[in-house]
């Protein structure tokens, strides 16, 4: 493997198609696509500061790095990255991407990172303005994330989740196959036209969750204060720990809860509008 140190680069294409080279501590300066078509790369404590750096790519490491915000739109229709400890200043990251490992990743402003995406690993990774992260990915596997982004993970299928804290507005909308285990989520609107949505000891807070949802399954969660009106036409089998503030019009299946200050069920609801609620505390019925 040949190997370039404490050099620097700039311009356009500068190392175009090159294969099997490790950079340490390079430089790559304003300029577009400077490792692109290339494959089987290293970089090490390396400072990305041009655009589209890395496309095409196939078969790439790379350890405590940064991307500044210059180096943005920098991994796209490439494959196969081990990415650690680096710090990432950069929106748009990642697109059409098949293969990517994240441990110990910084994104300070991830916007519209993580576009029609397959077979993402990520664990013990941050991203911060992250506003239309995870969109119509496919086979994403999270662990110890912490996300503070709306709208998060929308249009997305078989999605694993587990120890997260996740601060996120519409998150999973028109999700498929999602399971989430003992995670904190919150945001209004979670889960809208969902199928097979599966929440396992999280947290919930944030007003009007799961609603429009199909499939839709909660084993032992909490819910906050400020969640109510949940699951307004949702068919679904939910055990909820403690109380819940108001639960609207759900459509069908069944919930058990430690108490559920009001149900509402009014001449809006949808067939077959059998959904069988048990909890500690007797309903309101409004009229």
């Amino acid at each position: 493997m040949k190997t370039i140190s404490h050099q620097e680069f700039g311009g356009e294409r500068p190392l175009y198609a090159e294969k099997d080279l490790r950079l340490e501590h390079v430089i790559i300066h304003a300029g577009e696509s400077a490792l692109k078509e290339t494959a089987l790369i290293e970089a090490q404590g390396c400072r990305f500061e041009g655009k589209y750096p890395l496309w095409c790519c196939k078969g790439f490491k790379v350890k405590d790095c940064l991307f500044t915000e210059g180096g943005r739109a920098a991994l796209w229709y490439s494959e196969d990255l081990d990415m650690q400890d680096t710090l990432v200043e950069a929106p748009k990251m990642f697109r059409e991407f098949r293969g990517a490992r994240l441990r110990g990743v910084r994104f300070t402003h991830a916007a519209e990172t993580f576009w029609s995406c397959s077979d993402i690993e990520i664990d013990s990774v941050q991203a911060d303005q992250a506003d239309y992260i995870f969109m119509h990915c496919n086979g994403i596997k999270v662990n110890n994330f912490t996300l503070n982004g709306n709208y998060s993970f929308q249009w997305s299928r078989n999605v694993e989740i587990r120890n997260s804290l996740l601060n996120t507005k519409d998150a999973f909308w028109e999700t498929e196959n999602v399971t989430v285990y003992d995670s904190e989520i919150n945001g209004e609107y979670l889960g809208w036209h969902s199928r097979n949505l599966r929440l396992v000891r999280c947290h919930i807070t944030g007003s009007q969750p799961l609603c429009y949802a199909e499939g839709l399954v909660l084993e032992d969660c909490t819910f906050g204060p400020d969640a109510d009106l949940a699951f307004e036409y949702s068919s679904l089998e939910a055990t909820i720990k403690g109380a819940v503030t108001s639960v609207k019009n759900p459509r069908s299946g069944s919930i058990v809860a430690g108490s559920i200050g009001e149900i509402i069920i009014d001449g809006n609801l949808k067939a077959p509008g059998n959904c069988e609620i048990t909890c500690n505390v007797r309903a309101h019925l409004p009229g």
